[in-house]
């Protein structure tokens, strides 16, 4: 686009006849007054000086204002070393770091307490659990509330409530809980269906082992569509998830997640061939398939 002119670029005509002449006594002999170099050049040379300058400024402008302009074009080469500079200088959180932070806003305490003979209120049961709706619906296994009188909730803020059950999946030892005191900000973990999860893909569970926590530990899915029957034989779960992250009594509840952050299951058991209930390497989840159907969500 053709820009105006900043400077006129009209010739100076001779004097007009009306203007009056200098008196010859102001009169300077141009002889003893240099002209400034501008003033000594050809016109189109002058006027290419400017023009010149107006360009020399442009530049200087460009290069303030977008230092880029000034450098070479950078290659996949350039982009390739600078990625691998950072990952080999910066401190990155762990990909389990990363899965814990994603699902533990959703991630709470269950205590389920009973009265006894004394009036002396006592904790029946200890669990973990994990917010799935905002509006206060949480899933935990059956054990750790089943006979409760009271039912306590303790957010991730440390906002504290009372809750109900509303819902319960005995054969998958599952019960669904309405929070009665919902937090300001309260965050409802992913769901993920477990159709493409394989033996050795990362999880990490989250929860409240012995009343510690939140706790992290990771491992990976040992196996898929596994059973398990109770120490004292009452009851067989199937079609359960297999892992390897540490779990103990507190964790039964909590959710298993992906290194995305995403719940895949319920936390439900572990396998103790002792009496100490310690972990061994063996832990068992519900599919989250089937704790979805027992809040009546569509499994997927």
């Amino acid at each position: 686009m053709r820009q105006p002119a900043l400077y006129s670029r009209s010739p100076r005509g001779p004097a007009s006849a009306a203007e009056p002449a200098l008196p010859a006594a102001d009169a300077t002999p141009l002889a003893s007054t240099p002209r400034p170099w501008r003033e000594r050049l050809p016109r189109w040379q002058e006027q290419h000086w400017r023009w010149l300058a107006m360009a020399a400024l442009l530049v200087l402008l460009v290069q303030a204002l977008w230092p880029g302009a000034a450098q070479r074009k950078l290659t996949q080469q350039d982009i390739d070393a600078a990625v691998l500079k950072t990952l080999e200088t910066a401190n990155l959180p762990s990909p389990a770091a990363r899965a814990a932070a994603v699902v533990a806003p959703s991630v709470v305490r269950v205590a389920g307490f009973v009265t006894d003979k004394d009036g002396e209120e006592k904790e029946h049961g200890l669990g973990s659990g994990v917010v799935i709706v905002d509006s206060g619906v949480i899933l935990t296994n059956l054990h750790v509330v089943a006979g409760a009188q009271r039912i306590e909730l303790t957010f991730h803020d440390g906002t504290r409530s009372a809750a109900r059950m509303t819902g319960a999946q005995a054969h998958n030892d599952l019960a669904v809980l309405q929070a009665q005191k919902l937090p300001d900000d309260l965050h409802a973990a992913t769901l993920r269906s477990t159709a493409e999860l394989q033996p050795g893909d990362g999880v990490v569970a989250v929860g409240f082992p012995f009343g510690i926590g939140p706790s992290v530990s990771s491992g990976v899915i040992s196996g898929l569509k596994r059973s398990f029957r109770s120490p004292e034989g009452k009851q067989q779960i199937g079609n359960l998830i297999q892992f390897d992250a540490a779990a103990n009594p507190g964790n039964s509840g909590g959710p298993l997640v992906t290194l995305d952050g995403e719940v895949v299951g319920i936390v439900t058991a572990i396998l103790n061939p002792n009496e100490q209930r310690t972990f061994i390497g063996i832990g068992f989840a519900v599919p989250i398939e089937n704790a979805a159907s027992a809040v009546g969500m569509h499994p997927f």
